[in-house]
Order: structure tokens, then sequence, then C-alpha cells
């Protein structure tokens, strides 16, 4: 069965995003977008991997991406249809209607129901992008979390989950430090 794998980046104090959904505020280092660009090349963008000169870089942690509608509307601000172009890009949003390029799936239904089908097909992991609503629908289908944890305190802002109170627990397997004093940290679903 495939794996759902909440990638994500997150302020010390707990946020994802500002209030308006900016997230350019996260410290960002040479070291670091080595290390993504080595390790989760699949995360970036289409336009970045270019930038980065890991766009052929063959896929192998995801073969396809979860977005909610306003994760996915800041490239639609900026005219890219298909952010993700090196994988299969699924958005859920019921207010979206038909989607602005066939490499996009739009899903209008239950996110739940379709993540469980989406983990019974073939495949590598699937990377949910975001966002804080998506996730809180999503929060029981999730295996793993990669947190990008960046020393900012945000102070307000989306936060990383949208979901009811309900406890989970992860158990953390790995940890890596950057010099920009960022850490990322994967944690596994504890069953």
């Amino acid at each position: 069965m495939r794996k759902l794998s909440y990638y994500i980046a997150l302020s010390i104090d707990g946020f994802i995003a500002a209030p308006d959904g900016a997230y350019d505020f996260y410290p960002l280092s040479e070291e670091f977008v080595g290390f993504m660009a080595g390790e989760f090349p699949e995360t970036l963008p289409t336009g970045a991997r270019k930038a980065l000169g890991v766009d052929e870089a063959p896929n192998s942690r995801y073969d396809t991406v979860l977005m909610g509608r306003g994760t996915y509307e800041p490239a639609l601000r900026e005219g890219v249809t298909s952010p993700y172009a090196h994988l299969r890009q699924i958005v859920f949003s019921r207010s979206l209607g038909e989607s602005p390029d066939p490499a996009v799936e739009v899903v209008a239904g239950d996110p739940v129901a379709y993540v469980r089908e989406l983990k019974r097909e073939a495949g590598l992991g699937i990377y949910l992008c975001g966002g804080a609503d998506l996730a809180g629908q999503l929060i029981d289908e999730i295996d793993e979390l990669v947190i990008k944890s960046y020393p900012v305190v945000a102070g307000a802002g989306i936060p990383l989950f949208r979901a009811g109170f309900g406890p989970r627990s992860f158990v953390p397997t790995g940890s890596r430090s950057f010099e920009n004093g960022t850490v990322v940290t994967t944690y596994t679903r504890k069953r």
C-alpha cells in the first residue's frame, strides 16, 4: 500500500504560512536548498527543479501530489496551471470547477475516500503539499510527517492542521539540522 506523507514547512510556533497564505518568510540557505534538491526533488515545483538543475531527476519517493485549492491558487495567480508537472497532480476543491490544465485533476468529492483509493493503487508515495484544511480532513490517512521546522516565530497564520481535538501519535524516525537553523524531522504514524 502506498504511503501518504505530509511534507511541509513550519514555523517554531506551529504555522505553515502567514494569515494571507504567504510563506516567503522562511530562511533558506544553499546547504538546505541542496538537501531538498537531493533528497526530496519531487517536492520542488517544476520551475524550481529546472532552476536547480534537477528537472531530469527521476521520481524516487513520490509520484503524486495532493493540494487544496488554497495551495494551488498562488500558482494559478502566476499563470502556472501545472506547478508539479513531474507528478500526478490532484487538487481538492468544491469551488474550482473544471481544471484549468489537463495535467491537473480537480476532485470535488470526499478527500478521505479518494486518498484511500489512491493508496491501493500501485506506485510511489503520495505527497500532501497542503494546506491545513486538507491536512485536517486527511489527518487519519497520513502515514508520515516530514516537518521542515524553521527558526522563525510567525505569531499568527495558518496552522499545520485545521482539525478538531483528537491526539494522534507519531514516532520520530529521523532528523537533520542545517546551518540556517532549519531542522527536518520525519515522523511515522504510531500504529
